[in-house]
This record gives C-alpha cells, structure tokens and sequence, in this order.
C-alpha cells in the first residue's frame, strides 16, 4: 500500500538533506518535491499547496548533520500531508442517531463513476450499518446501467437489507422517493440510493443527480472514488461537486501504490473521507482517520 509515494518521498529526504538548506534552495527543492507528488497521482492544486506549505515551514530553519535534517524535512512533510487530509470531522452514526431520536430516516445517496465500486461500497456500509444494529433499506436508483439492479440486488441479500427497485428506464428520483416512503412507513433508520454513474461529464447525468438531490433531500450526499483512478477521479470528484459532495468513500485503498487519491479528493472537495475500501469482503470498510494515512505514507 502506498509503496510507490513511500519510495519517492525516501529518496527524495536522502537527497536534500545531503545538502545545505539555504533560502534560494528551497525553491529548487520544492520544485523536486511537487515533481514526486505528480508522479504519485497528486493533483497539481495539491501539489501546489503542499509546496507552499512546507515552504513556509522550512523558512528560516537551520539544521546540519543530515540525518538531523532528514528527521526535520519528514516532520514537516507529514505535517502538510495531514492538514491538507484534516477537514471538519463528521460521525455518521451521530447523524442516524440524531434521526432515529426524531422517527426520521437518514438519507444517504452515492455518487460516482461506474467502476468505483460503489454498489459494493454501499453493501459494506449496509453490513456495517447493521452490525451496528441500524435497519437499513437499498433503493435501487441506478435505472441506466444494465444488470446494476440484480448486481445490488445480490449485494443487498448477502447482507440482508431489502432492496426498493423499479424496472430499467424508470425514473431513478421516483426510485428514491418510493425507498423513502417505505423507510418511513416501517420506522427503517437508514435509506442507501445507489445512483447511476455514466461518465461525470454526461450533462444528463448530472441533470438526473440534481433532480434526485432535489427529490430525496439526501442528508448526506457521498462521493464514492477509486484510489486506483489517478487524476481521473480528482476531476470526478470536481464534477460531482458542483452537486454538493458532504463526504467521500475512497475504494481499492488496499491495491493503492501512489497514494495521491486521497490527499486530491480531501482537498479539492474540502470534505471529509468517512471510510476506505481496503479489501473485497464487507467488513473491509475502515473509519478513515487521517493519521492513519499519513503513518502509512510515511513508515
């Protein structure tokens, strides 16, 4: 995980800190370090603000021996690395139990790009959500893409959560709205809307999402990206923005050798990542935790 970063990131330390750190080296250091971000899947906003930031750290610093000043360039990193992950922490399950105190359901709709994962994904928080003792119903909204219905119709009876579908064509938003009324009708804490996800520059798509937005009044609208999707899903996650992202979901953490994904989606959406995808079965979705992250990047 993260092996590619990691190994850059090393040689780049071993590199500067054989050198004197003088103030018109930095510029020439930061250039080599935004030059491994973007080799990393980094996006160049990202790479751009990191740069700055450690800059400003390493204003004005002074150190000699070189492992010394290898400890203190990694410090700095890690340090700008983390506040560009850190973002205003968000619970999921305060915000269902906040719901279920009222006899409300809360409103969960996904978003993303066929491929992401994102009818898997929305399994494993159903498992989880379950676990955890939520009642938790699937609508079926992506009414677009064949055989995405039966796909989560699978996912939903290995869980055990029912599935609120129409036929192929149907309106997905009436999909949405028929789930909800089924949530609040049986008292059902949690309602997951799978949505379709054709390419995120397809107007009509994303005319369909806003409609949806509008008729499920989603509590919390989560864009669901794969780590394995470079740049690609930086522009997803820009896209699918204008919407309104609240959180992320960020799938194949675990194939994930760059690491860049990440550090792109926290900061062009300036939304929290609530989970990552680290493997195939549905107990593979971990809390995010930004230290976590970083510890990974940088052991």
């Amino acid at each position: 995980m993260f092996g590619s970063f990691k190994s850059k990131v090393s040689s780049f330390l071993d590199t500067v800190s054989q050198k004197t750190i003088s103030a018109q080296d930095i510029d020439d250091i930061l250039w080599d370090f935004q030059l491994v971000l973007l080799e990393n899947d980094v996006s160049v906003k990202v790479a751009e603000k990191l740069g700055t930031d450690l800059k400003e750290r390493l204003a004005g610093t002074q150190v000699s021996l070189a492992e010394k000043k290898k400890s203190v360039l990694k410090a700095a990193l890690r340090e700008s690395v983390l506040a560009v992950l850190q973002s205003e922490p968000m619970d999921l399950y305060t915000v269902i139990d906040e719901h279920r105190a009222r006899g409300a359901p809360t409103i969960l709709m996904f978003f993303g790009f066929n491929g992401t994962g994102k009818t898997t994904t929305i399994a494993k928080l159903a498992y989880i959500l379950r676990k955890k003792k939520y009642s938790c119903v699937i609508a079926a909204a992506d009414t677009f893409r064949a055989g995405s219905i039966e796909q989560l119709e699978r996912h939903a009876d290995a869980v055990g959560v029912k599935v609120i579908k129409q036929g192929y064509g149907s309106d997905p938003a009436a999909v949405a709205y028929d789930a909800i009324q089924h949530a609040k009708a049986r008292a059902v804490d949690v309602v997951l809307i799978d949505t379709a996800g054709r390419a995120e520059t397809n107007k009509n798509l994303m005319d369909e999402m806003r409609k949806m937005v509008r008729v499920a009044a989603p509590d919390l609208k989560i864009f669901v990206g794969d780590a394995l999707g470079g740049n690609a899903v930086v522009e997803q996650a820009e896209k699918f923005n204008d919407i309104g992202i609240d959180c992320s979901i960020l799938t194949k953490v675990d194939a994930d050798a760059r690491g860049g994904a990440a550090l792109s989606i926290a900061y062009v959406t300036r939304r929290p990542i609530l989970f990552v995808g680290v493997g195939q079965s549905y107990d593979d979705l971990l809390p995010f935790d930004p230290n976590w992250m970083v510890e990974r990047l940088f052991e």
